[in-house]
């Protein structure tokens, strides 16, 4: 009995889960472009049909809608040419070779983006057949009727939302920042080899992987809220997340100059001599371990969906940069008395010092919500002008109609 409740709780969970609801959502729109495609065209087999609305239906209402539109003109592009071609020359090597240049020509002319291709498959394909013009235009009516299917499931059947896996990526490569930044500090204590700081700037350099990754499947969220009806205030989810990541990858370009600066102190002395005397490396742990927090409350703060949550994480990022910037003057005093006796390395040490100063400021709660503030007025101000370019537009169209 303790089973089912476990099972049940699997199987809604799987329901909610984007990757699942867009599998759905895209077998249901071929299946039924292609019963409407056997009505209403010639083909034996409409496959066309099937095959568009798959790749019509796509993650997003806003990339479906861009889809359908560039590959229905790829589409009718490469039938067109078949059917010039046709009219005068039959299929030989030389006449395909010039129908797949003139195609690929056409489909950059066009602007049909990844649908390239497409423009001369479409064009190989009716001009392969004997019967061109029947053949052709069957194959563009099953194009159609895949792309509006493609829209209709998108507009009845609402396609899923991917903040909450963007978000998770977000927690997870600040995870991965703190983690980093805890690991460097930790090897303090003991001897510091050269490999061993080398090895955390490598994984501070890896980042920036991580930050690619991030980055895609926050597009696919920005796309997911564009033009969709079950989403308010899309645009600032949008702004709110792009900002975050914005303030992620400039801490994690910072981090790598850290990770370059300890490795640079750790060949500057010799093997047996720590990297710090003992007040400055618990006061460098201490730094950098609120640093660490800061980074992670941080994160849960962009990704909070619920207002008193939202509150909640500020609240805690407050208080861990408070910590952060009090630990940063200890050591700054520290590391004065230690660069007296030793003024050879008083540059790597005021790096780090810099490095963990502009961490503090990307972090701060003031910045973000001017950063927010900043970005929602450029869209509004970019929103204004096209709505002005249009209103210009009519009244132009207007004024030059016959009275």
């Amino acid at each position: 009995m303790s089973e089912q409740p476990a099972v049940l709780s699997k199987l809604l969970r799987a329901r909610r889960n984007p990757v699942v609801v867009q599998s759905v959502r895209s077998t249901g729109a071929a299946v039924v472009s292609y019963v409407v495609a056997l009505q209403l065209s010639n083909e034996p087999a409409p496959l066309t049909a099937p095959l568009t609305a798959l790749l019509v239906v796509q993650v997003t209402l806003y990339a479906t809608v861009t889809t359908s539109v560039r590959r229905v003109n790829s589409v009718v592009a490469g039938v067109l040419i078949a059917i010039g071609f046709s009219a005068l020359v039959g299929l030989t090597w030389w006449s395909l070779g010039l129908i797949i240049l003139a195609s690929l020509l056409v489909g950059h002319v066009v602007r049909v983006d990844e649908f390239v291709p497409e423009v001369a498959i479409s064009a190989m394909l009716v001009l392969g057949v004997t019967q061109v013009g029947a053949t052709a235009w069957d194959r563009v009516l099953e194009t159609v009727i895949g792309a509006v299917v493609g829209l209709l499931f998108n507009l009845l059947v609402a396609p899923p939302v991917w903040v909450e896996p963007a978000s998770r990526a977000i927690d997870d490569l600040a995870a991965r920042m703190a983690a980093l930044m805890t690991g460097m500090v930790e090897e303090l204590s003991g001897r510091t080899t050269v490999a061993e700081a080398a090895s955390r700037l490598h994984e501070a350099r890896r980042l920036d992987n991580d930050i690619a990754g991030v980055d895609a499947a926050l597009r696919q969220a920005e796309d997911s809220l564009r033009m969709n009806p079950r989403v308010r205030e899309g645009l600032v989810f949008r702004l709110v997340l792009r900002t975050g990541l914005d303030t992620l990858e400039i801490c994690a370009v910072v981090l790598r100059v850290s990770a370059r600066a300890l490795t640079d102190l750790a060949k500057a002395r010799t093997e047996e001599e720590p990297l710090f005397s003992p007040p400055v490396t618990r006061a460098v742990q201490d730094l950098f371990g609120h640093m660490a927090l800061a980074v992670h409350s941080f994160s849960r703060l962009v990704t909070a969906q619920v207002s008193p949550n939202a509150e909640e994480q500020e609240r805690r990022l407050t208080a861990e940069l408070r910590m952060a910037r009090r630990s940063r003057d200890l050591l700054a005093d520290l590391l004065l008395d230690q660069v007296r006796g030793a003024p050879a390395q008083w540059q790597l040490h005021g790096a780090l010092l810099a490095d963990a100063d502009r961490v503090l400021d990307e972090l701060d709660v003031d910045k973000r919500s001017q950063r927010l503030l900043e970005e929602l007025d450029r869209h509004s101000r970019l929103r204004y002008e096209r709505g002005r370019r249009v209103r210009e537009a009519v009244r132009r169209v207007r004024s030059g109609r016959p009275s």
